[in-house]
């Protein structure tokens, strides 16, 4: 029991953790700048702790004043629109076809999404490479 206590005191007092709080109402699909979090005393389980972990990430869903926010409310900010025209490549063992394409979802850099190809009409699966630019295909 002693060396408990022991350990306990050498220890110290537990490291205070703060909780990330929306500052005012975020709509979803919205870039999340310094002014729209703020911080509270006091750790809330599955909350983020620190406010660079969401400025500058997307909110997949309406976040509202005074609420903690969640890792899972947060997104990569989205790269390639729904709707928007994208250039759709395909390459692989030397063959490079490019052609443009229509996105069908919203996706940030590395995520897939469906795009319909403008000249076949056909729905593919891409990959969200750059702004604009999706890649189809083994070597995605």
């Amino acid at each position: 029991m002693r060396w408990i206590l022991l350990m306990l005191a050498l220890a110290g007092p537990a490291a205070a953790q703060d909780t990330v709080i929306a500052a005012g109402t975020i709509r979803g699909a919205t870039l999340i700048g310094p002014a729209d979090v703020d911080i509270i005393e006091g750790a809330t389980p599955g909350a983020l702790g620190d406010v660079a972990d969401a400025i500058g990430m997307e909110a997949r869903i309406n976040l509202y004043p005074g609420r903690p926010i969640r890792a899972g409310d947060l997104r990569p900010p989205a790269i390639v629109e729904r709707n928007e025209i994208v250039s759709l490549r395909y390459n692989y063992g030397g063959l490079l076809i490019l052609t443009e394409g229509r996105a069908l979802d919203r996706a940030a850099e590395g995520e897939t999404l469906r795009v319909i190809n403008l000249n076949s009409r056909q729905t593919v699966t891409a990959t969200a490479s750059q702004p604009g630019l999706v890649t189809v295909g083994p070597n995605r």
